[in-house]
């Protein structure tokens, strides 16, 4: 029976720390669904769309790791996969507070669902979205946070004149 697990987020942006709990659970698991959610409630700078093709891009060449999107309830999407445990990164206590009361939301929704959580490699538990996102506005180089790819995307959107 094959062993999956489903790593949900908006990847907005996408960064090393988060390649890095991939590549890692690519190691403990046959398969790693990388679920991205389309969230209306976050101000979005890449699209569901551009985050995908961005993963699809950065792991072409692991077959064991597979991109989707979904938007809604994890509790349900986890149905259509059929796949019931959730892998979530922690990188700070703040984080594991927050992870808590999903996980146990998520089993209260769909009691068939399982969180597991991967604490965060040392040399990304700093890193952060907003991180990423100030250092790009004001004109810094994030390359050692995000992969170029998505540093490239960034720079379009947020660098924009007018």
């Amino acid at each position: 029976m094959k062993k999956s697990v489903i790593y949900p987020g908006s990847f907005d942006p996408l960064t090393n720390g988060h390649i890095n709990i991939i590549e890692r659970a690519a190691k403990c698991f046959d398969e790693v669904i990388i679920g991205v959610a389309k969230n209306s409630s976050k101000d979005s700078i890449l699209d569901p769309n551009e985050r995908v093709i961005i993963l699809k891009k950065i792991f072409k060449n692991n077959k064991k790791i597979i991109v989707d999107e979904f938007e809604g309830l994890l509790a349900q999407y986890v149905n259509k996969r059929k796949v019931y445990t959730i892998l979530r990164g922690m990188r700070t206590v703040q984080d594991f507070e927050y992870e808590l009361q999903m996980a146990t939301s998520n089993n209260k929704l769909n009691s068939k669902l399982e969180t597991i959580f991967m604490v965060a490699d040392g040399n990304h538990s700093h890193i952060s979205s907003s991180l990423i996102k100030d250092i790009i506005r004001l004109g810094g180089d994030a390359s050692k946070f995000i992969p170029k790819i998505v540093e490239r995307e960034l720079k379009k959107k947020l660098l924009k004149k007018g």
